[in-house]
């Protein structure tokens, strides 16, 4: 079996497979070359992103993304897309979640907060980077998966606990980082609490297409944010905004 770059608009890093026509039936599993689809990953789409921080490249390098998912969707693991999980969460496209990390500035030794950490590939990348990490999720199901995810990879500096997303998890805070593993259309102001003087918070702030990856420290008390660059992803639950009233 061979894996060949297809070059489909719209879609860069598609790739194809080439399987023998003898090849057994159980080959439906996983039938492609991962180690390539992360190296097609990084080069073409975080990379180019202007994704420069090395260690963040060899994470997702390294990482088995496909792990992540569940074996139906394990083939479409390196797209450039949102790989959706159901109810409303996905997978974030990789250079969304790449340029997020980036500009968070993790260092070695910074505890992390990973609100809506889905299936926890998000936190094994951070914890590549990162002292420790609280992946946080309130969905049970997802939680379930990010567990055994990440124990089947090793990342022991990993703690994935249940609660809502929108009230962040106190109990281990402050956080020199805090990731949005989604889009907020709400200022999350009881995050900002939870950081330390000196910390950074990203996400997606809005909905597509006028989402903006935002970067946030607390001024004055305040939670004040500057845009990075433009980005889409789904809003995460907790963070939906109330309908507008209208006369």
């Amino acid at each position: 079996m061979a894996v060949r770059n297809c070059a489909l608009p719209g879609q860069a890093l598609a790739f194809c497979l080439t399987v023998p026509h003898n090849a057994p039936a159980q080959m439906g599993k996983l039938m492609f070359d991962t180690a390539t689809a992360r190296r097609l990953m990084v080069e073409g789409q975080i990379r180019t992103a202007d994704v420069t921080n090395l260690d963040l490249q060899e994470a997702m390098l390294t990482l088995p993304r496909e792990h992540f998912l569940p074996q139906s969707l394990a083939p479409l693991a390196y797209l450039d897309k949102d790989i959706p999980l159901g109810n409303g969460r996905a997978l974030l496209k990789p250079m969304v979640l790449a340029k997020l990390i980036q500009a968070a500035e993790v260092r070695r030794g910074d505890r992390v907060l990973d609100v809506g950490c889905g299936t926890g590939y998000s936190a094994a990348v951070l914890a590549r980077l990162a002292g420790s990490v609280i992946a946080l999720e309130e969905d049970a199901g997802l939680a379930r998966q990010a567990k055994q995810a990440l124990a089947a990879i090793g990342a022991a500096q990993v703690e994935v606990v249940v609660g809502p997303l929108i009230a962040g998890w106190p109990a281990d805070a402050p956080y020199d980082v805090i990731l949005l593993d989604g889009a907020a259309e709400i200022l999350p102001e009881a995050l900002g609490r939870q950081l330390k003087p000196d910390g950074r918070l990203v996400g997606v702030c809005g909905r597509s297409p006028a989402g903006k990856a935002m970067v946030y420290h607390v001024i004055e008390g305040q939670l004040v944010g500057r845009p990075i660059f433009d980005a889409a992803a789904p809003v995460l639950p907790g963070f939906v905004a109330p309908p507008a009233f209208v006369f």
